[in-house]
């Protein structure tokens, strides 16, 4: 189905946010992500790629505009039958409780009967590699694996949108190559609509589908990059040189809108 044919996944309206201490995190932003794509917000750290993925999740509200998730402002999500997760930078396990108790949480909290919680956290973990850990606790755990939890928590709920506020970014290189081959994995076996935030300009290259590129102070978007490759994409793309042509026109994005000139422009 085209974008014409459908109803966008979600609909950023002239959003702008300034904090109580006066701080104007964000500009009026406007920005539709269809459903099934994969968009990643690239920025350096202060841009309001946070501020606005918080606001896409009804976690923070914006100070003038409108957000909307198929057509309904965020809170109604439920009754447009679709539903969201929110990964997090960092695991936010319970320490002392196993996997599968920090998986079925979001099912716990939603009043969701055992016999039914269950089977949908097996599902969720061998989603994630992780269905032999379920009776691990956290620090038995690496890193990698942790997030791995966590993103399995997020699945658990079976959302068709999904939100990630730069998840991997303190794994080594190995482990984000791995993770982020498993996210797109999950992306299309799932048919997710995927908001993802990086400031990790090769990540935003390898997973999107486009990227939209923020500058901070204050915080807004500048420039939006099709990536125009196919899926699946794997260890060979990396080294492509359609990869870096794409990295470059986005470090040179970003220099723009630091006011830096990219190397070799004309003054």
């Amino acid at each position: 189905m085209s974008g014409a044919e459908s109803i966008p996944a979600v609909e950023v309206l002239s959003v702008e946010k300034t904090y109580p201490n006066g701080t104007h995190a964000l500009q009026p932003v406007n920005l539709t992500v269809q459903e099934g794509e994969f968009v990643t917000l690239l920025g350096p750290s202060g841009c309001g790629k946070s501020t606005l993925l918080k606001m896409v999740a009804g976690l923070l509200s914006p100070s003038n505009g409108r957000l909307l998730l198929w057509r309904k402002p965020v809170e109604q999500i439920e009754s447009t039958g679709h539903r969201l997760s929110f990964v997090f930078q960092e695991p936010t396990l319970m320490p002392w409780a196993k996997v599968q108790s920090n998986v079925r949480l979001p099912l716990d909290l939603a009043g969701v009967p055992a016999a039914q919680a269950g089977p949908r956290v097996h599902d969720a973990l061998a989603m994630v590699g992780l269905d032999k850990f379920a009776g691990a606790l956290p620090r038995e755990l690496s890193g990698g694996m942790q997030m791995r939890v966590s993103i399995a928590r997020g699945l658990v709920t079976q959302p068709t949108l999904l939100l990630m506020d730069e998840p991997f970014g303190a794994l080594d290189e190995i482990t984000r190559n791995k993770l982020d081959s498993d996210l797109l994995d999950l992306w299309r076996a799932k048919k997710l609509t995927v908001i993802f935030v990086t400031h990790s300009i090769y990540e935003a290259v390898y997973l999107s589908t486009r990227v939209v590129v923020m500058a901070a102070r204050p915080g807004r978007l500048v420039e939006e990059v099709q990536i125009d490759e196919p899926y699946p994409r794997g260890a060979e793309f990396r080294v492509s040189t359609a990869f870096s042509q794409y990295a470059k026109r986005l470090q040179d994005s970003l220099l723009r809108a630091s006011g830096t000139q990219p190397a070799g422009a004309l003054s």
